[in-house]
């Protein structure tokens, strides 16, 4: 049961900091971003969470506000001042970092915490100036004797095609002093790079900006000797001294020979150690070659993994890739930007196509670009234009920051253009505001302004709605004798009212935007009128709150719809999708009916089943697959990749060498997801570049056949799906799979749970129960118990993947450490560790917080390596069966949590086969089956483990308090912050260490955040109150 009185309290505390109301969506999510749990209404009784609200008249009182949205007041209570004063400390800085979802929880959980649904959040780049503050001047004075390191972030915004790359040190173990760098450098490289730079800065530029741009640039730090080399390099540049007496105020400029040459040589590869080639011996590539190559990368502006070039060029261009492309990527940068993640493999590398304005081929910097602002000014007027309305201008409505804001949508007569409202703070609540206001303005009273004489179309005005109550924006559309029809701007929607109740619009109610915007749904745009698809809109998303996950920002941006309100989300865009299925197309089903020439796709490892039966529906999907197949190897062309993945999308993959109609049903990053061959039933993990898009001219037919896979479950079975052993299933795979002349007679259908009980045979004998397979594995042993675990020695032994009871209390039983060298998880046990010096500023990014005495950061230079890590590991492992492991205490192993795969170590193992976990890149703990580990290979052993402990400088020890730990994790937990480094507490095993740190946030323009100044300030309230 959960403590009723804390969650009291924790509501309290919320409803508290919002005086205007806080919606029922919002409550749950501000209620889990206070205590890292949803609202518990179920355990304390009540189905749904507006019936546990309205138990609580004493604390929460709920209205419907005029968009019919409910609304939650805090009940006055004079004991939750004090609650309230913690929440509203915790919500006055300005929040950046990870966006929260406003419209209740997403439940398909990111794989990073830098990711959310498959993209790299671009506004954490580049948030945070340097620290300003001269508060602490004189501690980064005596910090070191060298010159104070800046507390500016390490990255400026990567170019919008980016998403991960994000290039920092490669090389791991590398031990960062202030002021200087211990290893050596490529000169080449380094040569070459600021050749590209000096040509897009003509002009020249001081040399202490060399490190900003180049970082800029190439996603790395400009080693601090190629500064000292600058005056040598005369054949790249020339050095000029000021007339100032500092020394290190120099000018740069392109050296004399440079600015006669037409362009920068190529660039050599990012850490690449090779000389390069003497024109002589240099290979090159034919334009025909590189430009197909920069056709592909157009299509994966996330970058493409050089190992999937040959592949992807000949399925493409029906021609083998030549040999030295991979060989000499270097000679690549003159339109591709090469990355190697991975140090200790150098052939995993990620192409990244170039910007226009990246490269010697950019513009210089220097010039005045009128031609490319010519259009965009243009642009500006006719929108200024088109929204200048009597003397005045309204501003353009802003897409949220947020990846999933909340919307109400309005309607929708076309998919491309559906009308919608972004709820929230600066939008919703900004217009209910003004619209307050104006009822104030345009009151009864005798002071009020007189209606309009004489409105003309275009004109923006006031108007009294027919309530007679509220006054609404509009824009005049068309004027009648005595009436005008308007648009109201705000809501959507149109209207025909009496001249009488139209008034001139004051000048002070022009500052909000017009909040009634459209967007596209992504997925549907070949479908954008169909009826099917619009009346299943209307039915399921008219008038309804909804999350929209934000895929492209642009004029009208394009969007995926969620409807988080039930215990599922439902995916909008994929629904409506499905809206033009042909039910006839579809497998027949009846109860007590047999059905001969079954396959069986798929066996999953719970002991459901996937069956085809013969239909004309799957008559039909074979032949437009062959088709298909036919279509693909008559083009060349690179139209058919699949460049925007998003759960939901239907596309094709390959399935036994042909290609195969599947669901994207989750994305870890930018270039890993998770499909589901949907006329099979087989689940698998995926690169992007696997995936085609349905060419248009089957695009139709293909759609209109409902997926050929039918879940089915064996009937009259004593276990229930979700408790077979691994033996029963291998023993129905061995008896099924690759037989085309299985029957099966169906017993019953669920319709709640979509699933078919069926007596399943391999032969024509329907008739005959005795030979059904059920009858058979009832008779068997295979579903016979056999312990999960057993203590030896040593070590837990894990026996089987049995299945797993549930006892009300499990005990941990407490394993003994084996010899060392005795287990494998024991070798290689220390991967490389990332090294500080004390008074150095690390970006870092905190993804978990306590209480200001621990907390977990990781370093931010290295989180875009641990997301190319994880993305190798899914694809790695959702590829490898499951075989009895040696479990052991302290041990190292890879494991799956949620959809993804993590390095962890064992903490312990229960009794029921759950094993504690905690994860050495997040720093979290978790409870997982013991089924869900496997051996961590040394690959995935490279890259140092990312989440370090900390506790914050500044502070005397204390016991803190519920609420501090709940102001301090608000300030804190999900957010990219600079940490200065104080101490370190080193350990012989690296997640044992502790760092000691002030954290700084550096987000707003006017001071910096001192997070340790705002604890100790809090502290002293509560020790005054008391």
């Amino acid at each position: 049961m959960a403590d009723v009185e804390l969650v009291k309290k924790m509501l309290r505390a919320v409803l508290q900091a919002n005086k205007g109301g806080v919606s029922l969506s919002r409550l749950q999510s501000e209620y889990k971003e206070l205590t890292g749990e949803q609202i518990p209404h179920k355990q304390m009784g009540h189905n749904h969470l507006d019936a546990l609200l309205a138990s609580m008249p004493s604390l929460v009182r709920m209205e419907r506000n005029r968009s019919g949205e409910t609304l939650c007041f805090a009940s006055g209570a004079n004991e939750t001042a004090h609650i309230a004063k913690v929440v509203a400390r915790q919500r006055s800085s300005k929040k950046t970092g990870r966006p929260h979802l406003v419209n209740t929880q997403m439940r398909v959980k990111p794989a990073a915490p830098l990711v959310l649904n498959g993209k790299i959040l671009d506004h954490f780049f580049g948030a945070f100036p340097s620290i300003t503050t001269a508060t602490y001047e004189e501690q980064l004075i005596h910090k070191s004797t060298s010159p104070s390191p800046s507390l500016s972030l390490l990255f400026s915004p990567p170019p919008p095609h980016q998403d991960i790359d994000i290039q920092a040190e490669t090389d791991q173990g590398l031990c960062v002093h202030a002021g200087e760098v211990t290893r050596p450098y490529n000169p080449q490289q380094v040569q070459g790079r600021i050749r590209e730079i000096l040509g897009k800065y003509s002009n020249g530029f001081w040399v202490s900006k060399l490190p900003q741009i180049y970082r800029e640039l190439y996603k790395q730090d400009l080693p601090t000797e190629a500064i000292k080399d600058l005056e040598t390099w005369t054949h790249i540049c020339t050095v000029e001294k000021t007339c100032s007496s500092n020394p290190s105020e120099l000018l740069l400029y392109p050296s004399k020979e440079q600015t006669t040459t037409s362009s920068p040589s190529p660039t050599p590869a990012p850490n690449s150690t090779s000389p390069p080639n003497t024109p002589a011996d240099k290979p090159s590539h034919s334009p025909d070659l590189k430009l197909k190559l920069e056709e592909l990368l157009v299509k994966y502006s996330n970058g493409l993994w050089a190992h999937a070039l040959p592949k992807l060029f000949q399925d493409t261009y029906k021609t083998k890739l030549p040999g030295h492309v991979l060989e000499n990527l270097h000679l690549l940068s003159d339109f591709c930007t090469v990355d190697f993640p991975m140090p200790d493999n150098p052939k995993r590398a990620i192409l990244y196509r170039r910007s226009s304005t990246e490269g010697g081929g950019g513009e210089d910097e220097n010039c005045n670009r009128r031609n490319s602002s010519v259009s965009e000014e243009e642009l500006r007027v006719r929108q200024e234009l088109g929204r200048r309305l009597s003397n005045h201008a309204v501003p353009s409505l802003q897409i949220p920051k947020e990846e999933y804001p909340s919307v109400l949508v309005v309607e929708a007569t076309n998919t491309n253009g559906v009308i919608l409202r972004y709820i929230g703070e600066g939008y919703s609540q900004a217009q209910e505001s003004m619209e307050d206001e104006m009822r104030e303005f345009y009151g009864l009273n005798q002071s009020s302004p007189s209606p309009l004489s004489s409105p003309s179309s275009g004109q923006l005005v006031a108007v009294r709605a027919e309530e007679e109550e509220e006054i609404l924006r509009a824009q005049v559309c068309d004027v009648m004798a005595d009436k005008v029809k308007v648009y109201y701007v705000d809501h959507g929607f149109s209207e025909v009212i009496s001249k009488t109740k139209v008034f001139e619009l004051h000048e002070k109610f022009f500052q909000l935007p017009f909040q009634a915007t459209k967007c596209k749904l992504a997925g549907l745009e070949p479908f954008c009128q169909e009826p099917a698809v619009l009346k299943k809109f209307e039915t399921m998303a008219s008038g309804r709150i909804l999350l929209a996950e934000i895929l492209e920002r642009g004029q009208t941006p394009l969007v995926v719809l969620y409807d988080t309100s039930q215990d599922d989300d439902v995916n909008i865009n994929a629904a409506c999708m499905k809206a033009l299925q042909d039910k006839t197309l579809a497998s027949p089903l009846q109860v007590n009916s047999a059905y001969m020439n079954v396959t069986v796709s798929s066996v999953c490892s719970d002991g459901t089943i996937y069956c085809q039966l013969p239909s004309r529906g799957l008559a039909k999907l074979n032949e437009i697959l062959e088709n298909i197949e036919t279509y693909f190897h008559s083009q060349v062309t690179s139209e058919f990749l699949v460049s925007r993945p998003f759960c939901g999308k239907g596309c094709l993959a390959r399935y036994k060498g042909k290609w195969s109609r599947v669901e994207i049903t989750n994305l870890h990053g930018s270039r890993v997801l998770d499909i589901l061959f949907i006329d099979v039933g087989v689940q698998a993990s995926v690169e992007v570049f696997e995936l085609r898009e349905i060419p248009p001219p089957f695009l139709r037919d293909l759609m209109a056949i409902p997926p050929q896979a039918v879940k089915c479950c064996l009937a009259d079975l004593a276990v229930s799906v979700g408790s077979w052993t691994p033996d029963a299933v291998q023993w129905l795979r061995e008896k099924v799979l690759n037989t085309t002349d299985c029957s099966m007679k169906v017993a019953k259908v669920d319709e709640t749970k979509r699933c078919i009980y069926v007596h399943l045979f391999t032969d024509k004998s329907f008739h005959d129960p005795a030979r059904s397979l059920n009858h058979q594995m009832a008779q068997s042993d295979l579903f016979k118990q056999r312990p999960d675990v057993f203590l030896t020695s040593h070590r837990f032994i894990l026996l089987s993947y049995s299945p797993l009871p549930s006892p009300s209390k499990p005990h941990l039983r407490r394993a003994l450490s084996g010899p060392k060298g005795v287990d494998h998880a024991r070798q290689n046990i220390s991967c490389s560790r990332v090294f500080f010096s004390s008074g150095n500023n690390i970006d870092v990014y905190v993804s978990v917080a306590c209480h200001p005495g621990h907390f977990v950061l990781q370093p931010w230079r290295d989180m875009y390596k641990l997301v190319v890590l994880m993305g190798e590991m899914i694809l790695y492992y959702n590829k490898t069966e499951q075989k009895p492991l040696n479990i052991g205490k302290n041990q190292i192993y890879a494991a799956k949590v949620e959809n993804s795969w993590h390095r962890v170590l064992v903490k312990g193992v229960l009794s029921n086969g759950l094993v504690s976990v905690y994860e050495l890149d997040y720093g979290k703990h978790e409870l997982i089956s013991c089924t869900q580990l496997r051996p961590l290979i040394k690959e995935f052993r490279q890259l140092p483990f990312q989440g370090i402990t900390a506790q914050l400088a500044g502070l005397k020890p204390r016991q803190w308090s519920e609420e501090a730990s709940i102001v301090f994790r608000n300030h804190v937990e999900k957010k990219p912050l600079v940490a200065q480094l104080e101490a370190i507490q080193e350990a012989t095993n690296p997640w044992d260490r502790k760092l000691t740190v002030f954290l700084v946030d550096t987000s707003q323009e006017e001071r910096d955040i001192w997070v340790h100044d705002i604890m100790a300030e809090f502290a002293e309230e509560l020790t005054n109150e008391m």
